[in-house]
């Protein structure tokens, strides 16, 4: 994958993440567990993919 959208993706998923947390707190006593859900899926979809972009090269290492 390519690194350079290592940044956009890790903004996009602490943007879904912080929406999440603020639709659970603005709606507390009856929370829409679906809107919740379906925003830390994306938040967490988008955090796997910066994980899957961020690569360290370790070509000198012994093993």
């Amino acid at each position: 994958m390519n690194p350079k959208y290592l940044v956009l993706y890790i903004v996009a998923a602490t943007l879904a993440l912080g929406l999440a947390i603020y639709q659970a707190v603005t709606t507390y006593p009856m929370v829409n567990y679906s809107r919740v859900g379906l925003n830390v899926i994306i938040s967490l979809f988008f955090y796997y993919l910066a994980y899957k972009t961020y690569h360290i090269k370790k070509d000198g290492e012994l093993m």
